[in-house]
């Protein structure tokens, strides 16, 4: 999939495209139900689909303060979108500029002069311009004047509405299967693995890897979960995925302070994991976080997260 930052790396002699906008946090599966419309329609006129999408999110421009927490970061949000057909990804940089252009003259630079939109699809509840003056009837208003259709489709998969803001909820309430139904897969979070208190491997027998995730990440409600752990980058045909044991939280039972994202791949002692990029997916909350009287009583809980864990990546 091609990418650009901006309009002015857009090829000028790129031609006509289907084009989507949105932030697109997620991928989630109503976001998959719109990237599928216009992969049809642009599919019957021979022509690419170029997402536009945002950054940093225009909440942060326009509202101020701290956007949303993340559910993609950008180079993942690429793959998903490549995955789900985009041809083409046009990251604009969302400015106070770009947040005072009317509505017309957003199509009219965007649409029209930067990716020459042959077709538009959004989600319905879309609005753009200035003061998000903007909506779908707007757009198909504008559509006609600089030759191109637009529709808006409803966020839905399997009759149910689907959006980001529903995800973070299930995120922040630890449920991470409500979060993996509306995604359409596990919520994963990424990072670098750093060195930690090394108390996994050398006192409590269970040694973790520690996630250094970026700030604003979408990080689950603190608890003991079951999922898996992925190398980012990977030697092709390298062992690079497991099945583990996550644990999120403060660690109050040595009065931790830092909240940290600990995984355990099960039954392996033997990863070399410091300094290398990692994801770790979500799939199924265990329990929720407790502080134990006991080094002991915490080895006790921890080899049964550790067995529900297993037993539950033996059904997956």
């Amino acid at each position: 999939m091609r990418s650009w930052r901006g309009l002015q790396e857009v090829p000028r002699d790129w031609g006509r495209s289907v084009v989507t906008i949105g932030v697109f946090d997620g991928v989630h599966r109503g976001h998959q139900a719109i990237l599928r419309t216009a992969v049809e329609r642009a599919r019957t006129r021979g022509l690419p689909v170029v997402v536009v999408t945002f950054d940093p999110h225009p909440d942060a421009v326009v509202r101020g303060g701290e956007p949303p927490a993340v559910l993609t970061p950008e180079p993942r949000k690429a793959e998903l979108l490549a995955e789900y057909g985009a041809d083409a990804l046009c990251v604009l940089p969302f400015t106070t500029d770009l947040s005072r252009l009317s509505a017309e003259d957003f199509v009219r630079r965007v649409l029209a002069e930067g990716l020459g939109a042959a077709a538009v699809v959004v989600g319905e509840d879309f609005r753009f311009g200035h003061k998000a003056a903007g909506n779908v009837e707007t757009l198909r208003r504008l559509g006609e004047k600089y030759d191109f259709t637009a529709e808006g489709l409803e966020l839905v998969a399997g009759g149910d509405t689907v959006s980001s803001t529903r995800i973070r909820a299930c995120l922040e309430a630890g449920d991470v299967e409500g979060a993996r139904l509306e995604l359409g897969r596990p919520h994963r979070v990424e990072g670098v693995v750093v060195h930690g208190a090394a108390r996994g491997r050398e006192l409590l027998g269970f040694p973790t890897a520690n996630l250094d995730c970026p700030f604003g990440t979408a990080v689950p409600a603190d608890g003991v979960y079951a999922g898996r752990m992925l190398l980012s980058g990977a030697e092709e045909g390298a062992e690079s995925a497991w099945p583990a044991a996550i644990s999120v939280g403060t660690n109050p039972t040595f009065e931790g302070a830092e909240r940290t994202v600990e995984g355990y791949a099960l039954d392996r002692d033997d990863l070399a994991l410091y300094d290398r990029r990692m994801a770790i997916e979500f799939t199924h909350r265990i329990r929720g976080q407790r502080r134990f009287d006991s080094v002991d009583e915490l080895v006790e809980a921890m080899a049964r997260d550790v067995d529900t864990a297993r037993e539950l990546a033996s059904e997956s």
